[in-house]
């Protein structure tokens, strides 16, 4: 099985997250005691998050941290943040191993589920941007997001609460998706930032949840395997 590495640290608990899921999917999967070699380069986020030089100084951080992975031994390597996959091709061509994209790895699993209207939640970029809503609908999904309103308040449980483990918000986030299931809008939401599913499970909704950390973490295993 190939050694995986993981640009973490967008936030910390999120990258704990992923390494709970490695864990969890292991042992689902492969006997007792089997688990991916795994190697974790978790960035500095205040230097990410208040970069001078925006998303150009960004992409260097990963960049940096991809091929720092590539010299530890790593044979496959995954972002563990939706919103970082907007310099994702940039950072692939870096390197010279193969890394696997979280939002190749949603569009995959969606058709699998045979799921087409899809609400994309997570950071403001993420949600307004074109990075990832052209990504799905050039794979054939329809994709809504919230209202300005609900992006700025998502924005803001995500990296004022679910960043430091606070779910006060979580009421709020599940009857917000409540309101798009019951006006037929949507099959699925998906969790487009890796902090949601600390507050949004599949039990809370009843719309298909596409876990993007969990569905990342089964593409690398799955990748690792080949």
């Amino acid at each position: 099985m190939k050694k995986i590495g993981i640009i973490g640290g967008m936030s910390p608990e999120s990258t704990l997250y992923y390494y709970k899921k490695f864990i969890e999917i292991s042992r689902e999967k492969f006997e007792p005691y089997f688990y991916p070699e795994l190697i974790i380069y978790s960035i500095n986020f205040r230097e990410f998050k208040d970069n001078p030089e925006g998303w150009e100084g960004r992409k260097k951080i990963l960049i940096n941290a991809a091929k720092a992975l590539e010299r530890a031994g790593a044979e496959v390597i995954g972002i563990s943040a939706n919103t970082s996959h907007i310099v994702f091709p940039d950072v692939q061509r870096a390197v010279n191993v193969e890394m696997v994209s979280i939002i190749d790895a949603v569009a995959e699993e969606a058709k699998r589920r045979g799921l087409r209207k899809l609400l994309l939640l997570g950071t403001k970029t993420t949600m307004t941007m074109s990075f990832y809503k052209e990504a799905l609908k050039e794979k054939g999904f329809d994709v809504i997001v919230p209202s300005e309103n609900e992006i700025e308040e998502i924005n803001r449980i995500i990296f004022e609460e679910l960043m430091f483990e606070n779910l006060n918000s979580k009421p709020w986030l599940i009857e917000l998706i409540g309101r798009y299931v019951e006006r037929r809008e949507i099959e699925g939401v998906i969790l487009g930032c890796t902090e949601l599913p600390l507050a949004i499970k599949p039990k809370d909704v009843s719309a298909e949840v596409l876990d993007t950390a969990e569905i990342h973490v089964r593409a690398l295993i799955e990748k690792a395997l080949g």
